[in-house]
């Protein structure tokens, strides 16, 4: 520890910590319960602030900021509503394995038990959905348990904290000496797990690759793939990881999520060794709970996991082992290459992603699948691409080749109004990096007010809407189990490039395929933050049914 110097109020001593943290940038929305704290980010020129228009859009873009650099996000919010609207990002980091601290002002300690104005309990409320909870209730310990804030959200499974601040413990000047920057440290694999993993392997004649969660860096995506290529294996990845494998390499097998390919969901029945590597083995990624057996799968396992409390949770594991993602990677790779016999197999594996990743064609004038491939073919290599959740995101995790690490941020715990603030988030960290949004016409309304975000500060990423007046993920279980009793899930929406300009963007309207590329060119090259509104016909639910045909399915049951 450093000597902390003259006192300094607890507001500066917190902002001085984030600094030696490396804090760069830091989202918020204002409230009177953290404005000592407010006021020393004017003296920390260095930390750029962002004051968002809702609590979830700046907890979404803190989130988004520590899925993509690993460190964590920073949010700052006010107690009560600020706090419980936030809640959103801190829970999609808890299920992404993101690191994120989330700091709340809290009313004065003299006000505890009260029932004080916008009091809450943070403890109890967050205890379920983040990895530690503290409240701070002397300024002097404001460096120790803001490095402690620190070490949890890295280490281990990653994932969020939440810090409250007492209004009157930030006014309070003390004299307190300033704690070190964080140090990350992960769980390494031992030499006898991976000469343990060898034997397995090399006794396999179908094994897979799945690769999923949090934790991962540039180089341990680089070492699994060159794992892969050595031992040409097949590979899938979680639900919304995607970025985690080229999909353009020869050992991509596909997404293992919502809608798996059956052949590839198949293949992972009928493996005889599965090597998981970071996915916890949530519902979406085993179909329900359905693609593995429960307690014993049926094949052997290999579960590697940063976190402990992860291995044996649901499935007990063949050989579980306890690493961070970089360790086992750079271990894989190293590892002695084994004779692959499923070679013939993994090149099927490839041919059946191939052959599931070819566009049909939906109804009306947009063609979904053109737009995508066009995508595809003209987005520069490091394009990040964003979205929230709804079934207009299947044509991205379907039929767009994520490249590389980190060119996918989307959120596995399926929160809608994700995407857009994601988007803001990125773009600010990564300025030279094209950043794209796709979002639907209900997911874009759930945070679509951060355009006023993105304008202020100059941020110009480009937002794909694709509207077909309804919330089409819950339309499509609405007519598959009550087919024709429509209620709460049409929308009357706004004319969305109207009101991107009307916020200074600049704003497209698309309602035929051919329209959709100038359309795009000119939202790349106005500069400014832009949205293009696809505009396409409510019987295009899915990729595989129309409405109609849904519906005819259902009422013939």
């Amino acid at each position: 520890m450093t000597d902390g110097g003259n006192a300094r109020t607890g507001g500066q001593i917190l902002v001085d910590q984030l600094a030696i943290h490396g804090v760069s940038h830091v989202f918020c929305v204002p409230g009177e319960s953290y404005l000592a704290a407010l006021d020393a980010f004017h003296d920390h020129g260095e930390i750029r602030l962002y004051a968002c228009r809702q609590e979830g859009g700046a907890a979404n873009m803190a989130e988004a900021y520590g899925k993509l650099t690993g460190r964590p996000g920073i949010c700052f919010v006010t107690r009560g509503p600020g706090a419980t609207n936030a809640s959103i990002g801190v829970h999609t980091a808890f299920q992404d394995s993101t690191p994120m601290i989330l700091f709340i002002g809290q009313v004065a300690r003299d006000q505890v038990e009260r029932e004080a104005f916008q009091e809450i309990d943070f403890r109890r409320m967050f205890g379920p959905m983040a990895k530690w909870v503290a409240e701070i209730d002397d300024a002097r310990r404001i460096p120790e348990l803001v490095s402690q804030a620190f070490h949890r959200a890295v280490n281990g499974r990653p994932g969020p904290v939440v810090i409250a601040l007492p209004e009157d413990m930030l006014t309070d000047r003390v004299a307190v000496p300033d704690a070190g920057p964080y140090k990350p440290v992960q769980a390494h694999p031992g030499a006898g797990e991976i000469a343990e993993l060898r034997a397995l392997l090399a006794a396999a004649k179908r094994p897979f690759v799945l690769l999923g969660g949090g934790g991962w860096n540039a180089e341990a995506v680089s070492d699994i793939q060159r794992f892969a290529e050595t031992n040409a294996l097949p590979v899938g990845c979680s639900f919304r990881c995607q970025d985690l494998f080229d999909n353009r390499h020869a050992s991509y097998a596909g997404d293992v999520g919502i809608g798996i390919n059956p052949a590839l969901a198949k293949r992972i029945k009928e493996s005889d060794l599965l090597i998981v590597v970071g996915a916890r083995l949530g519902e979406m990624t085993t179909s329900g709970y359905t693609l593995i057996d429960i307690p014993v799968p049926k094949q052997k396992l290999v579960h590697i996991h940063p976190g402990a409390e992860e291995l044996g949770r649901v499935y007990q594991a063949t050989l579980p082992i306890n690493s961070g993602m970089p360790e086992i990677a750079a271990a894989l790779k190293a590892m002695k290459p084994v004779d692959p016999a499923w070679a013939a197999g993994t090149q099927a594996a490839r041919a059946d992603y191939l052959a599931w990743t070819k566009a049909p064609k939906n109804v009306g004038d947009l063609q979904m699948g053109e737009v995508v491939a066009w995508l595809n073919q003209h987005l520069p290599e490091d394009t990040i691409l964003c979205n929230g959740a709804g079934n207009y995101a299947t044509w991205l995790h379907r039929f767009f080749r994520y490249r590389g690490f980190r060119t996918q941020l989307a959120p596995t715990n399926g929160a809608m109004g994700y995407g857009f603030p994601a988007a803001i988030a990125a773009k600010a960290v990564a300025p030279g990096r094209p950043v794209v949004c796709f979002a639907g016409d209900g997911c874009f309304l759930m945070t679509g007010q951060e355009l006023a975000t993105a304008v202020q500060y100059g941020i110009p990423v480009i937002t794909v809407v694709v509207n077909n007046g309804m919330y089409g993920t819950i339309r499509m279980h609405q007519e598959r189990h009550y087919p024709a009793r429509v209620i709460a899930t049409d929308l009357h929406n706004p004319d969305f490039a109207a009101l991107a300009r009307a916020y200074g963007a600049h704003g497209e309207t698309v309602t035929r395929t051919e329209e959709f590329a100038p359309a795009f060119e000119r939202a790349r090259a106005s500069g400014l933050p832009a949205l293009v509104e696809l505009r396409i016909d409510p019987e295009a639910l899915t990729v595989a049914q129309s409405l109609s045909q849904i519906r005819a399915a259902a009422m013939k049951r």
